[in-house]
């Protein structure tokens, strides 16, 4: 297949049709070029409609909507969070994504998400990295060795050249399953029995862990100067990983401040703590990290133009590997106005 779909036919990417597009070019090419298109759209910010995602919370978890558009295009993501679907061997997050031309209102591309969640939350944890971290930096202690823990060590790997792991989850199993899928991957993994283990000698920490409450995966005497945090799994109201001390020494970056007050580890500071956005870094409109001592954090919670920007890329990969299905998605009538009558024909 080398041409996409009419119109009234929408391109859809199944989970099948994800892997094989990941495998077919590469998850390093993969990840080298999604964070491209997720650095390209944080440098035109501006353009961006913006608003925090609509979220539906419950003692389970929660489902989010996350829209944008550019004026030209315009994406959202369905995703939920729910942390105890692991004990029923479920997935605790799951997403799938649209993407619609703005001018005709019709979509373009549906796709699943959860692989490509995945893939973009570590391609912008390492293009914010690439700015924030400290230069020269190999070895990041990934705390939390989950669903995302080999995303995030491939994004580093790939982008910045961390080819040393510490690893530690409070189930030995997560561990293991981590190492054992980057075994053969260029990396020197050291399996720690602690938080503490973990992050002596890293210059980059990583905490990417699950569960919905308020934690302290960090404390503030495990960090040092000149640290870089990558803090991805604080993503709602209630949800921490960090002591508030760390936060009161560090510059904090984060995607969208509304958002990010909501939901990201800032929830536990005043509402008019300072803290700075990564677009402008990116942008060049402000400096990232200023000195070797600066304690750098980025509050990740996820926002909905990364997600645009995922989509974007799969999208423009249609046309040259076919990874997709036709789905009748559309009422398209012989004559616009004639929807009735299409039934109509149909019965015939």
């Amino acid at each position: 297949m080398t041409k996409l779909s009419p119109l009234a036919v929408v391109p859809f990417v199944s989970v099948d049709s994800m892997m094989k597009l990941v495998l077919s070019l590469g998850v390093e090419r993969f990840l080298t070029d999604l964070a491209l298109y997720i650095e390209e759209d944080f440098k035109r910010w501006e353009v961006f409609d913006k608003t925090p995602r609509v979220a539906a919370h419950s003692h389970e978890g929660v489902i989010e909507l996350m829209p944008t558009s550019d004026g030209h295009l315009y994406g959202f993501k369905y995703v939920n969070g729910h942390p105890k679907n692991a004990r029923t061997g479920r997935q605790t997050v799951t997403a799938f994504g649209v993407l619609s031309e703005v001018g005709s209102g019709y979509p373009i591309l549906l796709s699943e998400m959860t692989i490509l969640t995945a893939l973009r939350t570590a391609a912008t944890s390492a293009v914010a990295a690439k700015y924030l971290a400290p230069r020269g930096a190999r070895t990041m202690a990934v705390i939390g060795n989950g669903a995302q823990s080999e995303f995030q060590a491939l994004a580093f790997k790939t982008l910045l050249g961390i080819d040393r792991l510490r690893l530690f989850d409070i189930d030995p199993v997560a561990s293991e399953k981590c190492a054992r899928n980057l075994k053969g991957k260029g990396f020197d993994i050291t399996i720690c029995r602690s938080a503490e283990e973990a992050v002596d000698g890293a210059e980059i920490i990583t905490t990417v862990t699950a569960d919905k409450q308020n934690a302290t995966i960090l404390t503030d005497n495990m960090v040092g100067a000149g640290i870089h945090i990558n803090a991805v799994g604080g993503d709602c109201p209630g949800k921490t990983e960090l002591h508030s001390d760390i936060l009161l020494r560090s510059e904090i970056f984060v995607e969208f401040p509304p958002q990010t007050r909501i939901e990201g580890e800032i929830q536990q500071l005043a509402p008019d703590h300072p803290v700075r956005e990564l677009w402008k870094v990116i942008a060049g409109q402000e400096p990232g990290r200023r000195t070797a001592h600066d304690i750098t954090l980025f509050d990740s919670v996820g926002f909905a133009t990364e997600d645009f920007s995922a989509l974007r890329y799969v999208h423009d990969q249609l046309r040259t590997t076919g990874l997709y299905e036709e789905l009748d998605l559309l009422a398209d009538p012989d004559e616009p106005r004639d929807l009735y009558g299409m039934l109509l024909r149909a019965a015939g």
